[in-house]
Protein backbone atom coordinates (compact mmCIF):
# COMPACT_ATOMS: atom_id res chain seq x y z
CA UNK A 1 0.00 0.00 0.00
CA UNK A 2 1.33 3.44 -0.95
CA UNK A 3 1.97 5.71 2.04
CA UNK A 4 1.17 9.37 1.38
CA UNK A 5 3.64 11.75 3.04
CA UNK A 6 3.35 15.54 3.28
CA UNK A 7 6.78 17.20 3.22
CA UNK A 8 6.76 20.79 4.52
CA UNK A 9 10.14 22.08 3.36
CA UNK A 10 11.18 25.33 1.70
CA UNK A 11 14.17 23.74 -0.09
CA UNK A 12 12.52 22.63 -3.34
CA UNK A 13 15.63 20.81 -4.49
CA UNK A 14 15.77 18.73 -1.32
CA UNK A 15 12.04 18.01 -1.51
CA UNK A 16 12.46 16.82 -5.08
CA UNK A 17 15.36 14.55 -4.14
CA UNK A 18 13.39 13.05 -1.25
CA UNK A 19 10.38 12.40 -3.49
CA UNK A 20 12.58 10.81 -6.15
CA UNK A 21 14.11 8.46 -3.58
CA UNK A 22 10.96 7.57 -1.64
CA UNK A 23 8.44 7.06 -4.40
CA UNK A 24 9.97 3.80 -5.73
CA UNK A 25 9.96 2.59 -2.10
CA UNK A 26 6.18 2.71 -1.77
CA UNK A 27 5.67 6.33 -0.79
CA UNK A 28 3.84 9.20 -2.43
CA UNK A 29 5.28 12.59 -1.50
CA UNK A 30 3.33 15.86 -1.65
CA UNK A 31 5.29 19.04 -1.08
CA UNK A 32 4.43 22.33 0.60
CA UNK A 33 7.06 25.10 0.55
CA UNK A 34 5.54 27.02 3.47
CA UNK A 35 3.95 26.22 6.80
CA UNK A 36 0.73 27.95 5.80
CA UNK A 37 0.40 25.85 2.66
CA UNK A 38 1.22 22.65 4.53
CA UNK A 39 -1.37 23.18 7.26
CA UNK A 40 -3.96 24.05 4.61
CA UNK A 41 -3.19 20.82 2.75
CA UNK A 42 -3.63 18.81 5.94
CA UNK A 43 -6.97 20.44 6.74
CA UNK A 44 -8.27 20.06 3.19
CA UNK A 45 -8.48 16.29 3.63
CA UNK A 46 -7.93 14.91 7.12
CA UNK A 47 -7.39 11.38 5.81
CA UNK A 48 -5.08 12.22 2.89
CA UNK A 49 -1.71 11.87 4.64
CA UNK A 50 -0.15 9.17 6.79
CA UNK A 51 2.84 11.22 7.98
CA UNK A 52 4.26 14.75 7.99
CA UNK A 53 7.94 15.35 7.26
CA UNK A 54 8.53 18.80 8.74
CA UNK A 55 11.50 21.14 8.35
CA UNK A 56 12.46 23.15 11.42
CA UNK A 57 13.33 26.33 9.48
CA UNK A 58 10.50 27.62 7.30
CA UNK A 59 10.08 31.09 5.74
CA UNK A 60 6.73 31.92 7.34
CA UNK A 61 6.74 29.99 10.61
CA UNK A 62 9.07 28.11 12.92
CA UNK A 63 8.76 24.35 12.51
CA UNK A 64 8.20 23.96 16.25
CA UNK A 65 5.16 26.24 15.99
CA UNK A 66 3.89 24.19 13.05
CA UNK A 67 4.17 21.02 15.13
CA UNK A 68 2.26 22.70 17.98
CA UNK A 69 -0.49 23.73 15.55
CA UNK A 70 -0.77 20.22 14.15
CA UNK A 71 -1.12 18.82 17.67
CA UNK A 72 -3.87 21.38 18.37
CA UNK A 73 -5.95 20.33 15.33
CA UNK A 74 -9.08 18.23 15.65
CA UNK A 75 -8.83 14.43 15.52
CA UNK A 76 -7.58 12.54 13.59
CA UNK A 77 -5.09 15.18 12.36
CA UNK A 78 -3.65 15.90 15.79
CA UNK A 79 -2.31 12.35 16.06
CA UNK A 80 -0.68 12.18 12.61
CA UNK A 81 2.99 11.15 12.96
CA UNK A 82 5.44 14.04 12.57
CA UNK A 83 9.12 13.58 11.75
CA UNK A 84 11.15 16.78 12.10
CA UNK A 85 14.19 17.67 10.02
CA UNK A 86 16.61 19.61 12.23
CA UNK A 87 19.92 21.37 11.81
CA UNK A 88 22.87 19.13 12.56
CA UNK A 89 24.44 19.75 15.96
CA UNK A 90 21.39 21.43 17.46
CA UNK A 91 20.17 18.95 20.09
CA UNK A 92 18.11 21.58 21.93
CA UNK A 93 15.71 21.99 19.03
CA UNK A 94 15.40 18.22 18.68
CA UNK A 95 14.52 17.83 22.34
CA UNK A 96 11.98 20.66 22.17
CA UNK A 97 10.49 19.11 19.04
CA UNK A 98 9.95 15.81 20.83
CA UNK A 99 8.55 17.57 23.87
CA UNK A 100 5.88 19.38 21.85
CA UNK A 101 4.74 16.28 19.99
CA UNK A 102 7.10 15.24 17.19
CA UNK A 103 7.41 11.46 16.85
CA UNK A 104 11.00 11.45 15.64
CA UNK A 105 13.71 13.73 14.28
CA UNK A 106 16.43 13.49 11.65
CA UNK A 107 19.38 15.91 11.51
CA UNK A 108 20.43 17.44 8.20
CA UNK A 109 22.25 16.41 6.13
CA UNK A 110 20.84 12.90 6.22
CA UNK A 111 21.30 9.68 4.32
CA UNK A 112 18.22 8.77 2.24
CA UNK A 113 18.36 5.21 3.57
CA UNK A 114 18.16 6.42 7.15
CA UNK A 115 15.22 8.67 6.26
CA UNK A 116 13.44 5.69 4.70
CA UNK A 117 14.16 3.51 7.75
CA UNK A 118 12.88 6.15 10.16
CA UNK A 119 9.71 6.79 8.17
CA UNK A 120 8.96 3.08 8.01
CA UNK A 121 9.64 2.72 11.74
CA UNK A 122 7.32 5.60 12.65
CA UNK A 123 4.58 4.27 10.38
CA UNK A 124 4.96 0.74 11.66
CA UNK A 125 2.33 0.04 14.26
CA UNK A 126 2.90 -2.73 16.81
CA UNK A 127 0.33 -5.54 17.08
CA UNK A 128 -1.20 -3.73 20.06
CA UNK A 129 -3.06 -1.47 17.62
CA UNK A 130 -4.90 -4.52 16.29
CA UNK A 131 -6.49 -5.36 19.62
CA UNK A 132 -10.30 -5.37 19.81
CA UNK A 133 -11.90 -1.97 20.30
CA UNK A 134 -13.41 -3.06 23.62
CA UNK A 135 -10.02 -3.67 25.25
CA UNK A 136 -9.35 -1.03 27.90
CA UNK A 137 -6.47 -1.02 30.38
CA UNK A 138 -7.53 0.52 33.69
CA UNK A 139 -5.17 1.66 36.43
CA UNK A 140 -7.15 3.54 39.02
CA UNK A 141 -8.21 6.85 37.46
CA UNK A 142 -6.24 6.14 34.26
CA UNK A 143 -8.03 4.48 31.32
CA UNK A 144 -6.16 3.41 28.18
CA UNK A 145 -8.50 2.36 25.36
CA UNK A 146 -6.33 0.37 22.97
CA UNK A 147 -8.88 0.03 20.18
CA UNK A 148 -9.91 3.70 20.20
CA UNK A 149 -6.30 4.78 20.92
CA UNK A 150 -7.44 7.20 23.62
CA UNK A 151 -6.24 7.96 27.13
CA UNK A 152 -8.33 9.48 29.95
CA UNK A 153 -7.26 10.54 33.43
CA UNK A 154 -10.06 11.17 35.91
CA UNK A 155 -12.45 11.07 32.95
CA UNK A 156 -10.58 13.82 31.10
CA UNK A 157 -9.05 12.99 27.69
CA UNK A 158 -5.29 13.38 27.33
CA UNK A 159 -3.56 14.22 24.06
CA UNK A 160 -0.66 12.00 22.99
CA UNK A 161 1.12 11.48 19.71
CA UNK A 162 0.77 8.07 18.05
CA UNK A 163 4.32 7.25 19.14
CA UNK A 164 3.67 8.26 22.74
CA UNK A 165 0.43 6.26 22.86
CA UNK A 166 2.26 3.13 21.66
CA UNK A 167 5.00 3.76 24.23
CA UNK A 168 2.41 4.09 27.02
CA UNK A 169 0.67 0.86 25.98
CA UNK A 170 4.02 -0.94 25.79
CA UNK A 171 4.73 0.07 29.39
CA UNK A 172 1.19 -0.52 30.68
CA UNK A 173 0.92 -3.96 29.07
CA UNK A 174 4.00 -4.93 31.05
CA UNK A 175 3.07 -3.20 34.31
CA UNK A 176 5.47 -4.12 37.09
CA UNK A 177 8.26 -5.09 34.70
CA UNK A 178 11.33 -2.88 34.23
CA UNK A 179 11.98 -2.09 30.56
CA UNK A 180 15.30 -0.67 29.38
CA UNK A 181 15.51 2.19 26.90
CA UNK A 182 16.74 -0.27 24.28
CA UNK A 183 13.73 -2.55 24.86
CA UNK A 184 11.35 0.39 24.55
CA UNK A 185 13.03 1.62 21.37
CA UNK A 186 12.88 -1.84 19.87
CA UNK A 187 9.23 -2.40 20.87
CA UNK A 188 7.88 0.98 19.75
CA UNK A 189 10.21 2.19 17.02
CA UNK A 190 10.95 -1.19 15.55
CA UNK A 191 14.62 -0.32 15.09
CA UNK A 192 17.07 0.77 17.77
CA UNK A 193 19.15 3.11 15.60
CA UNK A 194 21.43 4.10 18.44
CA UNK A 195 21.76 2.29 21.77
CA UNK A 196 22.38 5.69 23.39
CA UNK A 197 19.30 7.34 21.85
CA UNK A 198 17.82 9.51 24.60
CA UNK A 199 14.60 10.41 22.78
CA UNK A 200 12.78 7.85 24.96
CA UNK A 201 13.53 10.05 27.97
CA UNK A 202 11.88 13.02 26.29
CA UNK A 203 8.78 10.99 25.41
CA UNK A 204 8.61 9.64 28.97
CA UNK A 205 8.59 13.22 30.22
CA UNK A 206 5.74 14.01 27.85
CA UNK A 207 3.82 10.93 29.01
CA UNK A 208 4.25 11.89 32.63
CA UNK A 209 2.83 15.33 31.92
CA UNK A 210 -0.25 13.60 30.50
CA UNK A 211 -0.88 10.76 32.96
CA UNK A 212 0.67 11.76 36.28
CA UNK A 213 -1.11 13.77 38.96
CA UNK A 214 2.23 15.34 39.90
CA UNK A 215 5.04 15.12 37.34
CA UNK A 216 7.60 15.94 40.03
CA UNK A 217 6.53 12.88 42.01
CA UNK A 218 5.47 10.32 39.37
CA UNK A 219 3.55 7.28 40.65
CA UNK A 220 2.71 5.57 37.36
CA UNK A 221 5.85 5.76 35.22
CA UNK A 222 8.82 5.22 37.53
CA UNK A 223 12.50 5.63 36.67
CA UNK A 224 14.68 2.74 37.77
CA UNK A 225 18.14 4.24 37.90
CA UNK A 226 20.56 2.50 35.59
CA UNK A 227 17.91 0.08 34.32
CA UNK A 228 15.06 1.93 32.57
CA UNK A 229 11.39 2.50 33.37
CA UNK A 230 8.56 0.58 34.98
CA UNK A 231 4.82 1.19 34.84
CA UNK A 232 3.46 0.84 38.37
CA UNK A 233 0.03 -0.56 39.06
CA UNK A 234 -1.46 2.51 40.72
CA UNK A 235 -4.69 2.20 42.68
CA UNK A 236 -6.02 5.68 43.33
CA UNK A 237 -7.79 6.37 46.55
Amino acid sequence: MVQHVLMIEDDERLAGMVATYLEPQGFRVSHAATATAGIAMLQRDEHAFKLVLLDLMLPDMDGLDVCRRIRALAAPLRSIPVVMLTAKGDPFDRVVGLEIGADDYLPKPFEPRELLARLRAVLRRPPLAEEPASRVLRFGALDIDIGARTVCLNGEPRTLTAYQFDLLVTLAERAGRVLSREQLLDAVKGDAFDPFDRSIDVHIGRLRAAVEDDVKQPRRIITVRGAGYVFAKVHDA
